[in-house]
Order: structure tokens, then C-alpha cells, then sequence
């Protein structure tokens, strides 16, 4: 099956992804960077990422066995994440883009399906193919197989960015145990240049720009979605813009995510506003501490019930809580 005849299924399918690619190169090309990351401690306490999963990520026929090749999707939240940023409240709390960015949803529920679609008509039009889907909760190096398939380059931040979609982009995959009738397109070169912006704007200074890694333990999106436990405040988190669940910050400054690429629909801003209904009620209407309280008042299974198929669901109320009590500390 060549391209033309792939980009026919995917058409035929509801999938909202914004680009597509396809390597045959099953070994991931960054495993050793990785490695030699994990050997500094750089990943903290981001322990699944050094336990037994860590060699499954050197080659993709260790999670899929016989995998030939994959078919790598880009599902971007840009338009959706410089809405969002427009209902901020002055010194209120700030999320990351992506939470909004599936009009609320959790984002492995809704790419998810959209995968299940495109992998059911893929096995519907190819005899014998076997697939298996892979997201960011699989032991796979996805940026560095998006980068494989042509779909963008690693910032100086570490994130996968592409000319045509920048950095506001999740990444989904369908692993085959086939080879398509596609040729490997070049790995996409660097484009950062001598460009900065992203480490010297992090105020937690947890990016390297020479090696293009993340000090797991200062940055603020590991801090406030991976750290559920009540812990000391984060370091210079109070210099940030007030981000409560996630950070944009590096990605914010980066010349590709400027927001001037993106017509916005005003259409679209009303629907954010309908399908981001609990997000507006309880971070974009009030200060720091108004949303502070909202949460308090909220018993535990209150809290699971409210926002058990979004995103905020993963701190749970306690690290929440603790991510708003990190910032307003500084503040008194």
C-alpha cells in the first residue's frame, strides 16, 4: 500500500491529525542521549522511565514483536492553546495547553479512538496486517519516532518541533508487522540555530540547550503533574506565569509557536468556552486563591467525580492543592 492509497483511508476517517509519517526504521536513534541522560539522574523521579521498560525503548520490536514499521500521527492543540491563554485572569492559575486542547478531555481517551479508527480500516484494506497503538503511556521514544518519520526535529527544550505545526503537538502511533510501499523520508535537520529562547525563559532553569535535555527535578510540568506528593514548594516556581498544572513556557517564547501562524476560527472560541466549561468555572474566573478554595471545598471523591475524564485527574486534589500552595507561598 503506497501513499496515496494510505492518505485515502485516511481521509475516509474522523481523525483531526494535522500530519502524518512513516518510518521502517524500528531502532530508535536518540536511545543512547537517552540512556546516558538516565545514568546522570537527570530524569529524577520519573522512575518508569529507568526501571525494566527503559530497554524496551531501544527498538520498537520489544513492545511490538515482528513490527516492520509505524505509521506515526501529529494531533495538535495550538489553536485550542492560544484560546485558552486569552481567558487567563491576571496572576490567576495557568495550564498547560493541552488540557484544553481536546475540548477538556483526556487526551488518551480521545487520540485513542481516533487510532482504534485508523488502525480497524488499515487492517480492513491490508491483508494479514497486524497493528498495536502506541501513546506516551507505551515504552516507546515517540518523539524520537515522530523524528524518524519526518515529523520534526528535537528543540534545544527537547520537544519534537515541526515547521509546519511547532511544538504544540501530541504524538500517536500504529505499529505494523508489515512493510508499506513508502519510502523513509530524510530526518528533518535542526532548525533551532543559535536560538535560546526556551532555556533562557525557563524560570526554573531546568533546560539544557547544549544537550537538549530536562532537569527532571526542576522542571514545573514534572512538578506539577508527576510530583503528587505534598513536597516543599519547587524552586522559583513563584517566577513563572502562574502555572498550576503543566508549563508552556519554553514553548511559549519558541519562534515556531507564535501565535500570529494561527487564523482562529471565532467559532472555535465558542466552543471552547462550552466544552471547557469545567476548566472556565474553576481556574479561568478568579485569582490564584479563588480557585485555591474552590478546590479545598471539595471532598476527595468530589474531586474524582468532577474531573475523572480530564487531564487535572492525575494529580489528584492533594498534588493539586499543592501545586497552587507552591506558587501562593511565595506570594505572602
Amino acid at each position: 500500500m503506497n501513499t496515496t492509497e494510505i492518505q485515502e483511508i485516511l481521509d475516509s476517517c474522523s481523525s483531526p491529525h494535522v500530519d502524518w509519517g512513516y518510518t521502517d526504521v524500528t531502532e530508535a536513534q536518540s536511545f543512547d542521549h537517552f540512556d546516558e541522560w538516565l545514568k546522570l539522574g537527570k530524569h529524577g523521579g520519573l522512575k518508569y522511565l529507568s526501571d525494566h521498560r527503559k530497554d524496551l525503548r531501544d527498538d520498537l520490536s520489544s513492545v511490538f514483536p515482528n513490527c516492520q514499521s509505524a505509521l506515526v500521527f501529529l494531533f495538535s492543540y495550538a489553536e485550542q492553546k492560544h484560546i485558552s491563554d486569552d481567558y487567563v485572569v491576571e496572576k490567576g492559575p495557568k495550564l498547560s495547553g493541552y488540557v484544553t486542547g481536546f475540548d477538556g478531555k483526556d487526551y488518551h481517551f480521545v487520540i485513542g479512538s481516533y487510532l482504534e479508527e485508523i488502525a480497524e480500516k488499515l487492517s480492513a484494506n491490508i491483508a494479514g496486517l497486524g497493528t498495536k497503538l502506541t501513546l506516551d503511556i507505551h515504552p516507546v521514544l515517540e518523539r524520537d519516532l515522530a523524528y524518524r518519520a519526518g515529523l520534526g526535529w528535537f528543540g534545544k527544550n527537547s520537544m519534537l518541533i515541526g515547521k509546519a505545526h511547532g511544538s504544540y503537538t501530541l504524538i500517536g502511533s500504529i505499529l505494523l508487522d508489515q512493510k508499506l510501499e513508502i519510502e523513509n523520508v530524510p530526518f528533518e535537520v535542526d532548525h533551532c540555530g543559535r536560538c535560546k529562547a526556551c532555556a533562557e525563559a525557563c524560570p526554573t532553569l531546568a533546560i539544557d540547550p547544549e544537550t537538549r535535555t530536562i532537569e527532571a527535578n526542576k522542571c514545573i510540568s514534572n512538578y506539577t503533574i508527576e510530583t503528587f506528593k505534598d513536597v516543599a514548594p519547587l524552586e522559583n516556581h513563584q517566577n513563572s506565569n502562574g502555572e498550576v498544572f503543566g508549563c508552556d513556557i519554553c514553548q511559549e517564547v519558541c519562534p515556531w509557536n507564535k501565535k500570529q501562524c494561527f487564523d482562529i476560527d471565532p467559532m472555535k472560541i465558542e466552543n471552547f468556552e462550552e466544552k471547557n466549561s469545567l476548566i472556565m468555572e474553576y481556574f479561568y474566573q478568579g485569582s490564584m486563591e479563588d480557585s485555591y478554595l474552590k478546590f479545598e471545598k471539595l471532598s476527595n471523591r468530589g474531586f474524582k467525580d468532577t474531573f475523572k475524564f480530564t487531564p487535572i485527574a492525575r494529580t489528584g486534589k492533594k498534588g493539586l492543592l499543592k501545586n497552587f500552595r507552591s506558587l501562593m507561598s511565595a506570594s505572602q
